[in-house]
């Protein structure tokens, strides 16, 4: 039994849990025990799936999960690491360079492997909103902002930042500034992640403009906080600069762990281009697996008594 296949974008990892190879149960909890560092395999998140028998020609769906459990709409460096994983796992025209479609809840999304044996893969990530109602946003006053949030003042701890929002299946806050750093971006990215004003909460992108076509990014996502890189955010930066006019349609954005080439077309729609690789492909010890039918033998319990109460 293969219970899992670890892969990694500029430092970004995650967990491709395949149904068809495991007996896993999803749940907040599981997902949070293999995620943990510490106690389980560790990983920014889960990529579960594929949910039905990939087919030629018809969309691949795909379940995407945060480390803390919580769901994640879409991750542009989790779909080019799916998109490997369906490669390796299917014979037939995955990896020849031809598109095909991955579906999310936030929506379906074309990719094309570029190289196979690079872990070279494009994806489309659609068209951003601007809209404050996507997010959402809160007013000052606790009502719903109304509506483009583009450059927004927020204050945090009594300093007035000016961020620009942008929704691309997940919800993201960008603020442009001097010097983004790892140290900042694990102090202040919390208290904008977790700002009353965002009641689902936001990921966050600290970023600089270095030229019209490079960019400097760091991240904290509001499932994962700190991460290496992050593809739907360093889409939604280069989405907020363009919109601000700091950048033409093309841009490498730059994170510690690595880069990726953003294309933001005339429509706004997005595309990414980027690397990835398996690291690793394994089972779950005894004692894990133990765990994680505690887990969801307590789960499937509350579940139980939840819906003899409905």
């Amino acid at each position: 039994m293969t219970d899992f296949f670890k892969y990694q974008a500029a430092g970004n990892d995650y967990l491709v849990i395949d149904p068809r190879h495991t007996d896993f149960t999803v749940s907040p909890e599981t997902i949070r025990l293999v995620c943990d560092r510490h106690r389980g395999i560790g990983a920014d998140g889960v990529l579960y799936g594929p949910l039905e028998e990939p087919r030629a020609g018809a969309p691949v769906p795909l379940a995407l999960y945060n480390s803390d459990g919580s769901d994640c709409g879409r991750s542009g460096n989790g779909l080019r690491m799916f998109a490997l994983h369906l490669a390796a796992q299917e014979p037939g025209g995955w990896a020849d360079g031809r598109e095909f479609t991955l579906r999310t809840a936030a929506g379906e999304c074309p990719v094309r492997i570029l190289d196979a044996a690079a872990g070279r893969v494009e994806v489309g990530m659609g068209r951003p909103s601007f809209d404050a109602a996507d997010l959402p946003l809160l007013d000052e006053d606790d009502t719903p902002y109304r509506g483009r949030a583009v450059s927004v003042p927020l204050t945090v701890d009594g300093d007035r930042l000016i961020v620009t929002c942008v929704y691309n299946g997940n919800p993201h806050t960008v603020v442009l500034v001097d010097d983004p750093t790892p140290r900042l971006a694990r102090l202040l990215g919390p208290k904008i992640a977790r700002h009353p004003r965002f009641p689902q909460a936001t990921n966050v992108q600290f970023a600089r403009m270095a030229g019209r076509n490079v960019m400097e990014l760091e991240v904290f996502e509001r499932g994962a906080g700190y991460v290496t890189a992050s593809g739907s955010s360093a889409c939604a930066a280069a989405s907020a600069a363009r919109e601000l006019g700091l950048c033409d349609g093309r841009v490498e954005v730059r994170m510690p762990g690595g880069s990726v080439e953003i294309s933001v077309g005339a429509d706004g729609r997005v595309t990414m281009t980027g690397d990835a690789e398996q690291v690793a492909v394994g089972a779950f010890a005894p004692a894990l697996r133990a765990r994680l039918g505690r887990l969801a033998t307590a789960t499937a319990a509350r579940a139980a008594t939840a819906g003899a109460a409905s």
